[in-house]
């Protein structure tokens, strides 16, 4: 599996991959070609950009990089999965004082440093703008203020950086995010080690977010507490062994309804609530 060397996905990607359980072994910053506890499974450090190449020619079987290097190498792959994280935003921006306040005041001739050239020359291209691309492979934020560029694609998240460096978005040309990629012809043993992959990323990745809350419920105020609390397919209900009728409740909640759940949980006559995490959902 190929995997940013550099760049903002680097710990993300390392977090995910040890989330669903691939543990890099013996790991050091030179570390080109990474072992893991998985026997079959080695991950190879490749810059971000050139990821989709590599899977491309077939080298590897699978990688992780953004959408919108995929989408700026043209590489002919399959996009199999998009992994929720690392999401951004390619934009078009400008100083805050320059005259080009949004992209309609973007002239021919108009000066744009990036290193998303193809997906920049389509953009303006579409938008019947002949502007000149000046292309770059480091930071773009800084090309306005020393005179290289009139304004810039590049990637924004926050938009802290653009502030930073003066420069205001002035139009929004593709979101992009983390993405599972893998080369268009696959074999047997290949697709079933890609579908063994998927099954535990896209378990981790449903987690994600909820947690596992099991109650104690006096039988008379099972209706109302079933009213209030959210499932996946619908809760567990379970005999107790108790002295009076009482149930077990189990179900999956989101993880932000929490704070308001349990007052509502408390007040339709729930008890003895536990809140645990949660590994894997595996649908």
């Amino acid at each position: 599996m190929a995997i940013p060397s550099k760049g903002r996905l680097v710990e993300p990607v390392m977090g995910f991959l040890s989330y669903i359980g691939i543990k890099p072994q013996a790991m050091d910053d030179r570390s080109l070609v990474i072992p893991t506890n998985w026997q079959s499974l080695s991950l190879v450090r490749v810059r971000p950009e050139d990821i989709p190449s590599v899977v491309e020619s077939g080298s590897v079987l699978m990688g992780i990089t953004g959408l919108d290097y995929v989408i700026e190498s043209g590489a002919s792959v399959n996009v199999v999965d998009r992994l929720g994280f690392g999401k951004g935003k390619i934009v078009a921006a400008a100083p805050v004082n320059s005259e080009i306040r949004s992209i309609d005041d973007v002239k021919d001739g108009v000066r744009v440093a990036t290193k998303y050239v193809n997906i920049a020359s389509s953009y303006f291209g579409r938008l019947g703008k002949r502007v000149k691309i000046v292309r770059i492979s480091g930071s773009a934020e800084v090309m306005p203020m020393l005179n290289v560029a009139d304004c810039i694609v590049d990637v924004m998240s926050t938009g802290t950086t653009l502030r930073l460096h003066g420069l205001k978005s002035i139009g929004v040309i593709m979101e992009s995010e983390a993405v599972l990629i893998t080369p268009r012809e696959l074999n047997g043993d290949q697709r079933e080690f890609v579908e063994k992959f998927l099954v535990l990323a896209r378990g981790a990745l449903s987690s994600n977010g909820r947690k596992l809350i099991l109650m104690n419920v006096p039988e008379p105020s099972l209706a109302e507490v079933l009213k209030v609390l959210p499932a996946m397919e619908g809760p567990t209900v379970a005999d107790v062994a108790s002295g009076r009728p009482m149930k077990e409740v189990i179900s999956v909640v989101p993880e932000d309804s929490i704070p308001d759940l349990l007052p509502l949980l408390k007040k339709a006559g729930a008890k003895d609530i536990l809140i645990l995490s949660i590994e894997k959902v595996i649908p």
